[in-house]
């Protein structure tokens, strides 16, 4: 996940480094990674390289330069301009956004915009997701046009998670699935997997405590094995992000969990 290489931006624990986010890829190229997720911020969002022209070649440019990908990007812009959000204002904006950012990530090759909605933009009634529902629609075809997937993030339960997704009824309509905000939920991995896991196409790695915060991969109650045991990461063919805890050690907590994680797959004969 962007960032999780560099400096704190703003003392932020996720947010899209401006000004100095070239400096990751070769980062990224030195520790054995193969791609990055972007960060599509609320804040400064004229700023961010996927809005314009110019910052999409040099995208481009720095990712054939260092050979890592940008196949994804976490859309933390809607968590702030959520689709149904109570204000008109804001939804008319969200929609306007969403359709420059998928014909942006489309020009450029992205597969998979997440779209949070966790947090201050939770689905917590029937009125969110009918509206939410209505909104994305308004979307869908473009979506569809540029082969740019919606993997919504959501902290529904498994069948009311489903039964969204059967609204909403479309092959680019997806599911990014994050290990940690599952297991911080106490979700059922089984469950998950029989509502939904065939519509995964963006998969966060994390850990966290059971209705707590985010900690080191491998600490908390997030059963990294089982869900391997489960699911088939040998078949899926979207990108696995890691977007595991961080503090002011920066790269070097990164580098121990991505051992720890590539030693786990190492045992499951997956790399």
């Amino acid at each position: 996940m962007q960032g999780r290489l560099l400096p704190k931006y703003k003392g932020r624990f996720q947010a899209h480094p401006l000004g100095y986010w070239q400096d990751e890829f070769p980062i990224a190229a030195e520790v054995g990674l193969q791609c990055i997720e972007f960060i599509f911020d609320f804040n400064d969002y004229q700023l961010n390289p996927l809005w314009t022209i110019e910052g999409l070649k040099e995208i481009q440019n720095i990712s054939k330069d260092t050979d890592i990908k940008v196949y994804s990007v976490c859309a933390d812009f809607f968590m702030e301009c959520p689709f149904h959000s109570e204000c008109q204002e804001e939804c008319d904006l969200a929609i306007l956004i969403a359709k420059k950012l998928i014909q942006n990530c489309g020009d450029l090759g992205i597969s998979d915009i997440v779209i949070p909605c966790v947090d201050q933009s939770s689905l917590q009634s029937s009125s969110d997701i009918y509206v939410f529902v209505n909104q994305i629609q308004k979307i869908i075809p473009l979506a569809e046009k540029f082969g740019v997937n919606l993997a919504l993030e959501t902290d529904l339960d498994p069948n009311a998670f489903k039964n969204l997704l059967e609204q909403l009824n479309s092959p680019s309509i997806t599911v990014n699935y994050d290990t940690g905000n599952s297991a911080s939920l106490g979700f059922i991995l089984e469950e998950e997997l029989v509502a939904y896991g065939n519509r995964i196409s963006d998969l966060h790695i994390k850990d966290r405590l059971r209705s707590g915060g985010s900690v080191i991969l491998g600490t908390g109650d997030f059963y990294i094995e089982g869900f391997f045991s489960k699911f088939d990461l040998g078949k899926f063919k979207g990108p696995v992000i890691l977007q595991c805890f961080r503090d002011s050690e920066g790269l070097g907590i990164f580098k121990k969990q991505l051992k720890w994680f590539n030693n786990i797959l190492s045992k499951k004969l997956l790399i």
